[in-house]
């Protein structure tokens, strides 16, 4: 048999999230790629590794045989790789991060650097929302997580990074001049993200707080869904700053003016209090402590503008 090791991660991620759209997306490759690699590695095989009913693709009971001696071989491939960069002396291993669904306008520009110097270590990073991030925190299943707001019962220790800062947005077909919160709550239909969401539970404490009126209008997944929601003029939200830059300047999207907001919190490294980090995690941290200043300077310098 001569499939590839790309044939065999191609048909593990399809395996695991069981599509090929959501495949195409965490390893980066167009639909028709993954489909033609999926193609090609069935090939090999006389019993069908999957089974497509509608729109929709189901693994066989022997996919799931192959995807179990897939993901092995794949595991022994990076510890062949690990093995060869530890010889040479250069840090190995995997960095593990679980990131709140907003962290992913943060967390990337905090890790760059690290794994270009670094190119031995491997990334695994989940970006999920608060509720599942907490929760793979809590269960050991990777070294740091990225927060906006810190869990109030979990004995953890944090590294702070940069200010989050969340603004009443909306489109720019209409201007706001010196109403109060109330009068602008009372009259906007307001987008909320989903329950278990940071962003959520601060725009409904920040609401609840100032005992401010509202129409809930609808509820969406995620900030990309929000966004895209109130340039078609669908509503207004609270969200943060971090993922509006490119709205912002191209005058997609504006700033409200409300007492009261912006709502400042913190994007935070967090990790349970106590915990042994890894060689490739105790090195991030002190990458991170040493460079996070320079980081957000250089980075997010627009940020200070508002």
């Amino acid at each position: 048999m001569n499939y590839t090791l790309n044939q065999l991660q191609i048909f593990l991620k399809v395996a695991q999230s069981q599509s090929i759209t959501k495949a195409a997306e965490e390893l980066h490759l167009t639909q028709p790629a993954v489909s033609i690699q999926l193609k090609n590695f069935q090939s090999h095989f006389d019993i069908p590794l999957t089974e497509a009913i509608g729109r929709k693709i189901y693994i066989t009971d022997f996919g799931k045989e192959i995807a179990e001696a897939a993901a092995a071989i794949i595991e022994q491939a990076y510890a062949i790789n690990h093995k060869t960069a530890a010889f040479r002396g250069e840090l190995t291993g995997k960095l593990k991060i679980a990131v709140v669904s907003t962290g992913k306008y943060v967390m990337p520009y905090f890790l760059a650097d690290f794994l270009r110097q670094n190119p031995a270590v491997e990334l695994v990073m989940d970006v999920t929302n608060k509720r599942e991030v907490i929760r793979s925190l809590e269960a050991n299943e990777v070294d740091f997580s990225l927060v906006s707001v810190l869990p109030p019962k979990l004995a953890i220790e944090k590294l702070d990074l940069l200010n989050n800062k969340l603004y009443l947005v909306g489109h720019t077909a209409r201007q706001f001049h010196g109403q109060t919160p109330a009068a602008i709550f009372r009259e906007l239909p307001l987008i909320f993200r989903e329950a278990g969401s940071g962003t959520r539970q601060t725009m409904t404490e920040f609401l609840d707080r100032n005992e401010i009126p509202h129409i809930k209008k609808m509820e969406l997944t995620s900030n990309e869904a929000v966004k895209q929601a109130l340039i078609a003029e669908m509503g207004y939200s609270i969200m943060p700053l971090i993922g509006l830059k490119n709205e912002l300047f191209n005058n997609d999207l504006q700033i409200i003016p409300v007492k009261g907001l912006p709502i400042t919190t913190m994007w935070s490294l967090i990790w349970m209090k106590g915990k042994k980090h890894s060689p490739v995690a105790a090195a991030y941290l002190a990458h991170l402590e040493a460079k996070k200043d320079e980081i957000a300077s250089d980075k997010f310098g627009w940020y200070d503008g508002y």
